[in-house]
């Protein structure tokens, strides 16, 4: 996979405890490189990070400490870094604002800096988030030429992280001077909303709904109608992982910013998702319950990723239908039979991205 690159290769992640990053995290190691992750103990009980029990180094520290962080950076010395590290709840930063811009914008510049002082790093993916863009409801998708904005203190601190990218991108990290005046380059990545197993953070959807369930009680639904991009948190990862490679090789062209989301069948309305969710266990219910003066969401927000498509050939593998089953079995797993299947369901996903040719996976 990924024409080998990650074999040997020395990876730090930050963020590894996440929901995301621990996907990561066991994706790189199956990858066969030496790997290091830079995150917060996890928040949640139980944890995916923690139920994966990875061999792996993990630095339990805050991004925000530059001298420690800094610290872990020399002595494991990475070549390639994926920075997941993020407050990363839009009602939660609502309730800590003045946290999650200071994480999520000086925790980025944090590392970017570091990175720049390496010696070793060759390649960078920041993964900020779709809500990046300025939302006016667009249809047609946002590209990523799109303006930056964001009404909540999440979604700008995001816009604000892409113009920390962009800035160290002209500055330090210029891919019209690589080779010459340094050997980094950079890239920053956008998903949709990503769901699938092992996530129990609050105030999202599927953990909400699967919490629910375990207990047997019906799930609250509080903006049904709200449209988002789904998609299994396989799938960016493998665009991330695609754009590490092709960083790291010295591809030039895949320096700059991506969007990673499903194809147009993937952009649903929360009510049709739950009502998928529910059709692959039957222990799920919900009810309509939009709680009184709850915090600004959009209505509507959707990604074209035709750049992704165009450029790098990525592409999603799973199907809206399997998404949706990947995600409810994985549940269905680990509360009805007490067993964790996230390496499972990766050798699933890679034996389907072979199926479908792939083109990370030849």
């Amino acid at each position: 996979m990924f024409n080998s690159i990650y074999q040997g290769k020395r990876v730090l992640i930050t963020g590894h405890t996440g929901f995301k990053g621990s996907y990561l995290a066991l994706w790189l190691k199956q990858l066969g490189c030496e790997l290091c992750g830079i995150a917060l103990a996890p928040e949640t009980s139980p944890a995916h990070w923690e139920l994966l029990n990875i061999d792996m180094r993990s630095e339990i520290c805050d991004i925000r400490n530059f001298d420690r962080v800094k610290a872990v950076f020399d002595d494991f010395r990475p070549e390639i870094v994926f920075h997941l590290a993020a407050q990363p709840i839009v009602r939660t930063s609502y309730q800590i604002p003045r946290e999650t811009f200071d994480v999520n914008i000086m925790g980025t510049v944090n590392i970017l800096d570091i990175c720049r002082q390496s010696g070793s790093v060759h390649s960078i993916v920041v993964v900020t988030s779709d809500k990046c863009y300025e939302n006016v409801e667009k249809s047609t998708g946002y590209v990523e030429s799109d303006p930056m904005g964001g009404y909540d203190p999440y979604s700008a601190s995001k816009g604000c992280a892409e113009l920390v990218v962009n800035s160290f991108a002209r500055s330090f990290f210029n891919p019209a001077d690589y080779g010459r005046k340094h050997r980094i380059l950079l890239a920053s990545a956008r998903a949709g909303n990503v769901i699938g197993g092992g996530d129990w953070a609050c105030d999202r959807l599927v953990p909400d709904i699967m919490r629910a369930a375990a207990a047997g009680i019906p799930a609250r639904l509080r903006n049904p109608r709200a449209t988002r991009p789904f998609q299994h948190v396989l799938e960016p990862l493998s665009g991330y992982l695609l754009l590490g490679a092709e960083l790291f090789r010295g591809n030039t062209g895949a320096a700059g910013a991506w969007n990673f989301g499903p194809a147009d069948d993937g952009v649903i309305d929360v009510g049709r998702a739950a009502e998928s969710l529910k059709k692959q266990w039957e222990k799920i219910s919900f009810v309509i319950d939009p709680p009184a003066g709850q915090p600004h969401e959009a209505a509507l927000l959707q990604l074209n990723c035709s750049k992704a498509a165009e450029r790098l050939h990525w592409q999603a593998v799973l199907s809206t239908d399997e998404m949706f089953s990947f995600t409810a079995g994985w549940y269905r797993a680990f509360y009805q039979e007490k067993r964790v299947i996230t390496g499972e369901q990766l050798d699933e996903y890679l034996h389907l991205a072979e199926k479908r040719n792939s083109v990370w996976i030849k």
